[in-house]
């Protein structure tokens, strides 16, 4: 069995339930950026042992979270040492318009993830109105309106992410085998 990491910032707890959901179907651990930026030396050591790991963060103005950049940042000791070299990688995000230019956010992670020498994973359900209602091919992209809590997610977009952590996972346990 593959070893997957969801690491993400979540503002409102959107990011967080769909978290939840990727990391179900990934039967992956969960590594929380908290409100400075910041993960734990054992999140870091984690995020290090895993096989894949999954970015998460809402889109805010067309782009990752500050607290998730920073944790990206953060990630320059790793670029260095090759730490993640061969790791399976994916993403999810989430904003309130139905563009919100989500797709930034995922070209950020699938940047990220090349820097580091990661494999990323695309997504691979197509659009037929039960999972991927957004259509997107990159990572998860899911959707709520501004003034809706994270219990008025709709349920294809939180099947979709539990559907792509099921995905990512047993990519990196081909890869690993």
């Amino acid at each position: 069995m593959s070893k997957t990491v969801v690491v993400y910032h979540s503002g409102y707890g959107h990011t967080e339930r769909l978290a939840q959901f990727v990391a179900e179907g990934a039967n992956a651990k969960l590594v929380v950026i908290d409100a400075d930026g910041n993960v734990s030396e054992a999140d870091w050591a984690l995020l290090d042992d895993a096989d894949a790991i999954v970015f998460g963060s809402p889109t805010y103005m067309g782009m990752v979270s500050w607290q998730f950049k920073k944790f990206a940042d953060a990630t320059s000791s790793k670029w260095f040492s090759r730490a993640w070299v061969d790791k399976v990688a994916g993403g999810f995000t989430i904003s309130a318009n139905l563009s919100g230019d989500k797709f930034s956010t995922l070209q950020y992670f699938i940047t990220l993830a090349m820097q580091n020498g990661m494999l990323w994973v695309g997504q691979s359900s197509l659009n037929d109105g039960l999972v991927n209602r957004l259509g997107s091919h990159s990572g998860v992209m899911a959707q709520v309106g501004a003034t809706e809590s994270a219990s008025e997610i709709p349920q294809s977009d939180l099947d979709t992410a539990k559907a792509y952590g099921k995905r990512v996972a047993d990519i990196a346990q081909k890869f690993k085998a």
